[in-house]
């Protein structure tokens, strides 16, 4: 963090006291100048840890002194622009020690109409305080700031959100944000969502050295943006990556825009609309663990995977089949497809997890089932299955270690044969003798078997003339 040097400026009283002037120029500074001409007034949650505000004026500004105390405070509603003519001056150091006492660890602004020029004065007074995050919720930024006298400047946040934000596009504006380097150099989450970003400059992505978590989920990015957002040199720590809900539909070109983040641990392409090339092979970054596939419109399971993958969830898809094999997969998600059988264990041999909700499943075979048993969870509820003997005994017996957890046995229903439609899987009455006849009658047989042999030989034993040697002739 920057040493607490006075800055060259402040806001400048118009009137009043200097205690009242100290107590504004803390506020306004530290809550982004969020006023509008209407009366608002602030509110505690009962935890007493998140205080909102709504439209606050001049008049009711005092309301905020009650926010201090808590850890995250929200500001809803407001405009700027009346401020941006204001004059900046120093801050005093009773002010700055102020600032620094707070507990205030998290802010929000949101339905605020923001100008940047404004923004670009007032952020480096957040170097004063302990603030760790800062969302900008349904905000407008106007104009182009200057951030020249950010330069150099160490903040303490090190996480930024902007959801549902309109500003001026980012391409070309590498140098004019360069001002922000040092601090943006050490922020380690950026969210960027629901905002019609189609991409982000090279030069700004080489700036986020630091960054471990980058969510653009709900975006405009498209197979063309991607490349060169993830450019050489650009977010080299880069551990999590949501792509979620945007215009992508390669498979393969999305691994090429990817293949240059060597610490990517983490992917969520789900709600994109994904086609395989006939033949790839592209090889994604050896460190992903983490594979969000799900509601993508596949038919078949894409190719190649990550090698090294734990958790793979392609669940609300138009899967068949699932025939791949992961020797380091942890977690399988399969829900909402429509899978007639239940992929084979064997081939993830350290599986935990699976999920099978919601498919076209009507049975799950007994040698399955004895692998199954060695999951922590299996969840199978909504399949329509058939209840003969070898369907709902195994079902039974697989709901009976506990592993289908809280679905079962609600979830479990018959669909055939007719007698049992409608009835939970675990009410089918099921017995060895209606079941599994052969192994009644083998081991009957047997018995009886036996039984005639002992009594042939108790009667040879009982007429010794029987069992006379034949003469020879």
């Amino acid at each position: 963090m920057a040493s607490r040097a006075a800055p060259r400026d402040v806001l400048r009283p118009r009137g009043g006291t200097d205690r009242l002037f100290t107590m504004n120029v803390a506020v306004l500074l530290l809550l982004g100048l969020g006023l509008l001409e209407a009366e608002g007034r602030c509110f505690f949650n009962r935890t007493q840890e998140h205080c909102v505000c709504y439209n606050l004026s001049q008049e009711s500004v005092g309301s905020i002194i009650q926010c201090l105390a808590a850890t995250v405070l929200e500001f809803r509603g407001g405009e700027l622009q009346r401020y941006v003519a204001l004059p900046i001056s120093d801050l005093d150091p009773p002010t700055i020690d102020m600032l620094g006492s707070l507990v205030i660890r998290k802010i929000i602004f949101g339905d605020l109409l923001v100008p940047e020029i404004l923004l670009a004065r007032v952020l480096r007074f957040f170097s004063y305080t302990q603030v760790q995050e800062l969302v900008f919720d349904s905000c407008t930024f106007e104009g182009r700031g200057n951030w020249d006298e950010m330069a150099g400047q160490n903040l303490p946040i090190l996480s930024l959100h902007f959801h549902n934000v309109t500003s001026a596009p980012l391409t070309g504006r590498e140098e004019d944000l360069s001002g922000l380097s040092s601090w943006l150099e050490t922020l380690q989450e950026l969210a960027v969502t629901g905002s019609h970003l189609t991409s982000l400059p090279c030069g700004i992505g080489r700036t986020f050295r630091a960054l471990r978590s980058l969510d653009v989920a709900q975006n405009s990015l498209g197979d063309e943006g991607l490349m060169p957002t993830f450019c050489k040199g650009a977010f080299p720590q880069l551990q999590v990556l949501s792509l979620q809900r945007n215009n992508l539909t390669s498979y393969h070109g999305v691994c090429e825009s990817l293949q240059l983040l060597p610490e990517l641990q983490h992917l969520d392409l789900s709600q994109n609309k994904l086609l395989a090339a006939p033949s790839s092979s592209c090889q994604w970054p050896a460190s992903l663990r983490t594979f969000n596939l799900s509601d993508t419109g596949l038919d078949e399971v894409l190719t190649p995977l990550p090698p090294s993958l734990e958790v793979l969830d392609m669940s609300c898809n138009h899967l068949h089949t699932v025939d791949t094999s992961l020797s380091s997969l942890k977690k399988l998600f399969l829900s909402q497809n429509m899978l007639q059988a239940a992929p084979s264990i064997r081939n993830y041999p350290v599986l935990d997890t699976l999920h099978l909700d919601n498919n076209s499943i009507t049975e799950l075979p007994w040698d399955e089932v004895k692998l199954l048993r060695q999951l922590r969870v299996v969840a199978a509820a909504g399949n329509p299955y058939n209840c003969s003997c070898a369907g709902a005994g195994a079902l039974q017996a697989l709901g009976g270690t506990g592993s289908l957890g809280e679905g079962w046995p609600q979830g479990y229903t018959c669909r055939s044969p007719p007698r049992y439609q409608g009835r939970l899987v675990r009410d089918v009455p099921v017995s060895v003798l209606q079941c599994d006849r052969a192994a009644v009658i083998a081991p009957v047989c047997v018995v009886l078997a036996l039984l005639g042999v002992a009594g042939a030989v108790c009667l040879l034993r009982s007429r010794p003339g029987l069992l006379r040697p034949c003469r020879r002739v």
